[in-house]
């Protein structure tokens, strides 16, 4: 498997539409904004993402495997987890299948650096 370091350079634009395609319905990056999106498991707010443990945003009922995994979201993490969130975190509550293409995933991860800081 490839890691974050061997990715394609993300480009925000591209990212900023994949996560308004797949990401928005359950999620939001705006600081203070609420987590209860539309669908019927939703997500908890990624503003401050990045150096954050998983498993530990206040206000979000997080599952027993998403705590106990107690990943420190960075560029490699999130680059493996988007790969296929369910293998990576067992027990995880997203549904998110996960993005296969190694310049999808370096594309969201470019977005949400800037939109989560």
């Amino acid at each position: 498997m490839a890691t974050f370091e061997q990715a394609p350079p993300g480009d925000q634009k591209a990212g900023e539409k994949i996560f308004k395609t797949k990401c928005a319905q359950c999620h939001t990056v705006e600081k203070g904004a609420a987590t209860n999106k539309v669908c019927y498991i939703y997500g908890p707010n990624l503003n401050g993402l990045f150096g954050r443990q998983s498993g530990t945003t206040a206000g979000y009922s997080y599952s027993a495997g998403n705590k106990n995994m107690a990943v420190i979201w960075g560029e490699n993490t999130l680059y493996d987890y988007l790969l296929n969130p369910k293998k990576y975190i067992p027990g995880t509550k997203m549904v998110f299948p996960g993005l296969k293409k190694p310049q999808e995933r370096a594309d969201l991860i470019a977005y949400l650096k800037e939109a989560t800081a």
